[in-house]
C-alpha cells in the first residue's frame, strides 16, 4: 500500500474555496493539521475565519471531498477548532497579495438594500474533477461551492435582498438572523468579482447564462 502524504492532501485541498472568500482553504491559513494514520485515514483540524459561517458543513463536506480525491485515502475526519483563533497573518503572502489586489480595484456604489434586486451574470463552469467554477465576462474563474452556486442563481433580478436572505436561511436550515450578515459579505464579494449586477444601479454587461 502507497501511503498518503500529507502534502499531497494539501495539494489538493488548494482547489477547496474558503466560503466567504474566493481564494482557497490552504492559501487562506485554515488549515492547522494534517495527519495520516498507517492505514491511510485522514485527520485534519482546520478553521474558519467566522465562527457564525452558515456554511459550516458545506465547507467540512468539500474538504471531505478533495481529501478522498488524493489515491490511496481511506478514512477523512474533519475537525473544525477555534484555537489559535484565526487572523489574516495566518494567510500566505501569495494570498494576501491576491486579497490587495481584489481591494486596489475600487469598490462600487454602495447596495440600496431597501430596493435593490441582484442579478446574476456570468457562467458556471463544471470541472472534470466535480469542481465549479463561476466566471466572469473576462473569463477570471472562482472556484465555488454548491450553496454559492445556489445562491448565485437565486439572483434572479426579481428578488430584493430580504427575500434572498430567506430563500438562503431557508436552503441551509437556518434562523434569517443567523444568515444576515453573511449574505450581505456574499453579495459583496460576488459583485466584485463580477458575478452578479443591481439592475438599479449598474447597467448589464454580461449575459446571465443559467
Amino acid at each position: 500500500m502507497t501511503a498518503v502524504t500529507a502534502e499531497q492532501v494539501r495539494a489538493s485541498l488548494t482547489n477547496c474555496m474558503d466560503p466567504e472568500v474566493p481564494l482557497n482553504i490552504v492559501e487562506m491559513g485554515l488549515i492547522y493539521g494534517i495527519d495520516i494514520s498507517p492505514s491511510n485515514d485522514v485527520s485534519i483540524k482546520m478553521t474558519m475565519t467566522t465562527q457564525g459561517c452558515p456554511l459550516h458543513q458545506t465547507l467540512v463536506q468539500d474538504v471531505t471531498r478533495y481529501t478522498k480525491k488524493v489515491p490511496g485515502v481511506n478514512n477523512v475526519k474533519v475537525d473544525i477548532v477555534w484555537e489559535p483563533a484565526w487572523t489574516i497573518d495566518k494567510m500566505s503572502e501569495t494570498a494576501k497579495a491576491k486579497l490587495k489586489n481584489f481591494s486596489a480595484k475600487g469598490s462600487p456604489a454602495p447596495i440600496d438594500y431597501e430596493r435593490a434586486m441582484p442579478q446574476g451574470v456570468g457562467k458556471l463552469v463544471q470541472q472534470e474533477d466535480g469542481g465549479m467554477v463561476l466566471a466572469n465576462e473576462h473569463d477570471q474563474g472562482f472556484m465555488v461551492n454548491q450553496a454559492i452556486v445556489d445562491f448565485w442563481r437565486s439572483c434572479n433580478g426579481q428578488r430584493k435582498i430580504t427575500e434572498l436572505v430567506d430563500v438562503f436561511a431557508q436552503k441551509i436550515g437556518l434562523q434569517r438572523a443567523q444568515v444576515e450578515k453573511e449574505v450581505l459579505q456574499l453579495l459583496s464579494q460576488l459583485r466584485e468579482g463580477g458575478l452578479i449586477i443591481i439592475p438599479t444601479q449598474e447597467a448589464p454587461n454580461v449575459q446571465f447564462k443559467k
